[in-house]
C-alpha cells in the first residue's frame, strides 16, 4: 500500500463500492495502518465489528475513534484539520456515539480559544 493521502473503511463484513479505499476488517489492523501510514484524509466507520469464535466481542468502531483521538492527543498521530468521516454503522446509537464524539474532539481541537 502506498503511504500517501488515503482513506480508510473499517468493516467486519460489508465492502465499499468505491475501490479507492483501503478495509480493515478489525480495529487492531486499523490501528496498524495509522500507524504505519499516517491518519487517512478520511474514515468510513461501521460500529458493531463481530465476534470471534469464542464469541467475544471484538472492539467497536467507537473504540477505535477512541483510540485515534487519545493517539492525537498524546502526539503519536496528528489528525488533520481537513479530516473527514462518516459512519455507515447500522446501529444507530452507535453510530451517533463516534459521531459526536470525533466531532467534539475537533471542534476542541482546531476551535479552541486560548485562554489568557
Amino acid at each position: 500500500m502506498r503511504c500517501m493521502e488515503w482513506k480508510l473503511y473499517l468493516d467486519d463484513i460489508r465492502t465499499p463500492k468505491d475501490p479507492t479505499f483501503v478495509i480493515s476488517r478489525t480495529v487492531k489492523d486499523a490501528q496498524n495502518l495509522i500507524l504505519t501510514c499516517g491518519v487517512p484524509m478520511f474514515i468510513s466507520f461501521d460500529h458493531d465489528l463481530g465476534m470471534d469464535n469464542t464469541l467475544k466481542v471484538h472492539p467497536s468502531g467507537y473504540d477505535f475513534a477512541k483510540w485515534l483521538v487519545e493517539m492525537d492527543m498524546d502526539g503519536i498521530i496528528s489528525i488533520p484539520k481537513n479530516f473527514t468521516f462518516i459512519v455507515h454503522s447500522a446501529n444507530p446509537v452507535g453510530a451517533e456515539n463516534i459521531r459526536i464524539y470525533l466531532h467534539t474532539y475537533m471542534e476542541f481541537k482546531y476551535n479552541e480559544v486560548k485562554a489568557q
